[in-house]
């Protein structure tokens, strides 16, 4: 009789792949079924993800973090009033509450670009990169970036830039968002850029910078794109499919040349 035993899990023979993407790829087998470890990852994962959409924003710890990069955040929210009807309510995701409306109309003073920092559907997301992404705007393009307005937004979608925008007579607005969470990526922040802000545009009139984090697009690269696309915007007067990021040309014709 053999004393050999037998084995329990099986690794894919594909296993060295998974150093080079945080995908969910070659996790082996254990029978017919995945390792334990494969499913008890998975049920973490998820659950950071569950956990990343409930999360609230932390107002009072990023406020005094904004100001201390130069800016001075107004505070506003959408017509949901809590987060479970923020989950069933799109709709109201996307419209300011009335009380936010009038101070927007206060402090409106049609700069050329308007910040909106929108919790969205990763509040987590937010609160670690937000800071880190205008520091490097401000370092990279201070004529652009320093002192622009800036509003912090709770239980907001995407189009709630566009009123934020709208009633600050902002020529364009930047949005950061944070993005619905996926199995590797609780933390995405998103940005969207729309020129002339108006209640009732389509995202097909924007542009879309996304996965910003350390593990995704850094924050020197976001900003780099990011300041291109607003330059952009505001020189040519659009935004959305007629503006096509073209930062990574430039950068290839700047490049030096390999020698012959």
């Amino acid at each position: 009789m053999s004393d050999q035993k037998p084995v329990l899990v099986r690794a894919d023979p594909w296993a060295a792949l998974r150093r080079h993407t945080p995908a969910r790829i070659a996790l082996g087998r254990s029978g017919p079924a995945l390792p334990t470890s494969e499913v008890l990852d998975f049920s973490l994962a998820h659950a950071r993800a569950r956990d990343a959409v409930h999360q609230p924003l932390d107002l009072d710890t990023l406020e005094p973090a904004l100001h201390a990069v130069g800016y001075a955040p107004l505070r506003v929210r959408s017509a949901a009033p809590d987060r479970s009807t923020y989950l069933t309510r799109p709709d109201l995701g996307r419209q300011l509450a009335g009380d936010s409306t009038t101070q927007l109309e206060a402090a409106a003073a049609g700069a050329d670009i308007a910040l909106a920092v929108i919790d969205g559907l990763s509040a987590r997301a937010v609160q670690q990169h937000t800071v880190p992404l205008l520091e490097a705007l401000c370092e990279l393009a201070p004529h652009r970036w320093t002192a622009l307005p800036l509003v912090l937004a709770l239980q907001g979608r995407v189009a709630l830039g566009d009123a934020i925008g709208a009633r600050l007579h902002a020529r364009l607005v930047v949005v950061l968002i944070g993005e619905r969470p996926g199995l590797s990526s609780p933390d995405s922040l998103g940005i969207y850029l729309t020129w002339n802000p108006q209640i009732g545009r389509s995202d097909a009139e924007r542009n879309c910078i996304s996965n910003v984090r350390p593990a995704g697009l850094s924050y020197a690269e976001a900003a780099r794109k990011l300041d291109w696309l607003a330059g952009a915007a505001l020189a040519r007067g659009l935004t959305g499919v007629g503006l096509k990021d073209e930062s990574d040309l430039r950068v290839v014709a700047s490049s030096p040349q390999l020698p012959e």
